[in-house]
């Protein structure tokens, strides 16, 4: 009777053992799909996590590259999911000096020497459309604007120049000058609209953009002023051996009628010259502030 009992016992133990042995999942064992009620297999899916875009003014991206105004330099803070603030500027200087033009081997000519000045800062708020895109529409302001083109030239003795109808020889004794000045400038505070590619702060969690940008700055016609100095003469013999017909172009009452005349001409030449262009292309960073 105990062997009986002991034996019993002993197979219910095997058997809850068994039991539970089979509960626990074999790592060896592959689990088919589940299915529908309709019996076809599905498949579980998990979405990519996808990055938070940075909390409004915790990013600050500073950048640099080349644009149509010189040397650009860029920095922008993050406002919100939508929108950058930007601040922007550029600078370039070039000078040339004693550069014959219109002049045969240096002889008949006029020795020019020039300088190109710019120097701009502006700032810019960018709208990101679609956040995770680099596309971008920029309302913005130039608030700083020094650009413009400036030259002065010395007329070698024989040289002619032509102000509305006249033509005036340089003197050999006191050869014509003229220094001119070229205004990109006339508004020094001007609206300016973009558009471009990359944004500086990433909202997919970068550091590091290339954007690019076109527009324009809506800064009015360039102005345009030339002022005349030493002698000039009507014809080339009078200008051999300062005849008769030579006149101080600064004080000459007809001279300074005909400059006048030659400017006007220039002038509507580039009043369709309203806008200047804003073209631009770098490298920038951006990193955490906050």
């Amino acid at each position: 009777m105990k062997r009986a009992a002991f034996l019993l016992l002993l197979a219910a133990t095997a058997s809850l053992f068994a039991q539970s042995s089979s509960s626990a999942p074999d790592p060896a064992v592959s689990f088919a799909p589940a299915q529908d009620s309709g019996g076809n297999s599905t498949t579980m899916k998990t979405s990519k996590p996808i990055a938070a875009p940075p909390a409004p003014f915790s990013r600050l991206a500073l950048g640099g590259g080349i644009s149509a105004m010189g040397i650009n330099m860029q920095a922008a803070v993050i406002a919100n999911r939508y929108i950058n603030i930007r601040g922007t500027g550029n600078y370039f200087t070039y000078t040339v000096n004693n550069v014959t033009i219109d002049g045969n081997n240096g002889s008949n000519g006029v020795n020019v020497s020039g300088q190109l000045n710019f120097a701009t800062a502006g700032v810019a708020v960018d709208f990101y459309p679609f956040p995770n895109h680099g596309f971008r529409l920029s309302p913005g302001a130039m608030l700083y604007n020094q650009n413009q083109i400036t030259a002065s030239g010395v007329s070698t003795s024989g040289a002619s120049i032509t102000l509305g109808s006249q033509k005036y020889y340089a003197d050999s004794v006191n050869p014509m000058s003229a220094s001119a000045n070229l205004g990109l400038n006339t508004h020094k505070q001007a609206f300016t609209m973009t558009t471009g590619w990359g944004n500086m702060i990433s909202r997919r969690g970068g550091h590091f953009s290339v954007p690019f940008e076109l527009g324009a700055v809506f800064t009015g016609v360039p102005t345009l002023g030339i002022n005349l100095a030493g002698n000039a003469c009507l014809t080339s013999a009078d200008a051999a051996d300062n005849g008769p017909s030579c006149v101080n172009m600064a004080t000459n009452t007809t001279a300074q009628s005909n400059l006048a005349a030659q400017i006007t001409k220039y002038q509507n030449d580039l009043n369709p010259l309203k806008v200047y262009p804003i073209l631009s292309i770098g490298v920038a960073y951006n990193f955490k502030i906050r």
